[in-house]
């Protein structure tokens, strides 16, 4: 009996499975697929086709780029942008000497505490703190950008996908709102405070355009164009996200060799011990 109960109750549930299957089928056949057509489905642009150095299974650091991305970091995007989890120490992996981290460390002030009164206040920056943050909270950084907070950028280049390209395409790709787009969607039209940005997931953002050429003045000599820092800013905020990732690069390919040499190994000493051993056949 409960064999019988057993079998009625999985044919039930396969017939449901393929009922299921066969009613959602039939639907997508008759409908098309089932997506509703919406600005950001329609005009929402993946990241452009741009290389970097650090690209690849050999790729490596290019440093003068990296200091020059700090270097629009700090000029720039320091203003409304943090890097909570980036030591100013980590600068030395920029390149940069001791006496340099020190004297970039200085030039950000960071929160203090005044040893003979105990309030806060604030300091020239060592090697051991972290960057500071440009807002004291959520708060008044809402209130200086329209009620929108600017998101912390030291992990950025990991929490989206392709993340230097998307970085370099988000800066480079402000643009006029499409005619056609209006015309398909006229409720879509950026609002006032708002930017268009097809590279962004719903189109527009707070964040008004923050590049523009010559802004800033490299020390090697490099034409400050938006194109350039774009590129410069996205390798920046790519170190920030993953400084190890060329060491990591580096160790792969040294354990892929040991692999190939221990399977290899392995391979002759099953040889050599098995050589004298033949197998026994069985006679008929």
């Amino acid at each position: 009996m409960i064999r019988l109960i057993g079998i009625l109750v999985g044919l039930a549930f396969t017939f449901t499975v393929v009922w299921a299957f066969g009613w959602g089928a039939a639907a997508v056949i008759g409908q098309g697929y089932l997506v509703e057509e919406t600005a950001e489905h329609e005009f929402h642009e993946h990241p452009k086709d741009v290389n970097f150095a650090h690209d690849g299974a050999f790729g490596k650091w290019d440093l003068q780029q990296l200091q020059r991305g700090y270097q629009v970091y700090k000029e720039t995007c320091s203003a409304c942008h943090s890097l909570d989890y980036v030591a100013l120490r980590d600068l030395a992996q920029l390149g940069y000497s001791e006496a340099e981290v020190k004297a970039e460390a200085a030039n950000w002030t960071v929160p203090g505490i005044d040893p003979n009164t105990g309030e806060a206040t604030t300091r020239p920056g060592t090697p051991t703190d972290y960057f500071p943050s440009p807002y004291p909270n959520d708060i008044a950084a809402a209130a200086a950008n329209n009620n929108a907070i600017p998101p912390d950028l030291s992990l950025m280049a990991k929490a989206r996908h392709d993340g230097s390209a998307y970085i370099y395409s988000l800066l480079t790709g402000y643009q006029e709102q499409p005619a056609e787009l209006l015309r398909r969607f006229p409720d879509a039209e950026t609002g006032v405070g708002l930017y268009y940005n097809p590279y962004f997931p719903n189109l527009n953002l707070a964040m008004p355009p923050p590049l523009s050429d010559g802004q800033v003045t490299y020390a090697d000599g490099t034409q400050a164009s938006v194109d350039q820092m774009a590129k410069d800013v996205a390798a920046f905020l790519t170190w920030t996200a993953e400084p190890t990732l060329v060491k990591r690069k580096q160790t792969g390919w040294a354990v892929l060799g040991f692999l190939i040499f221990a399977t290899v190994l392995a391979w002759l000493a099953k040889k050599q011990v098995w050589a004298p051993i033949t197998p026994v056949r069985r006679k008929d």
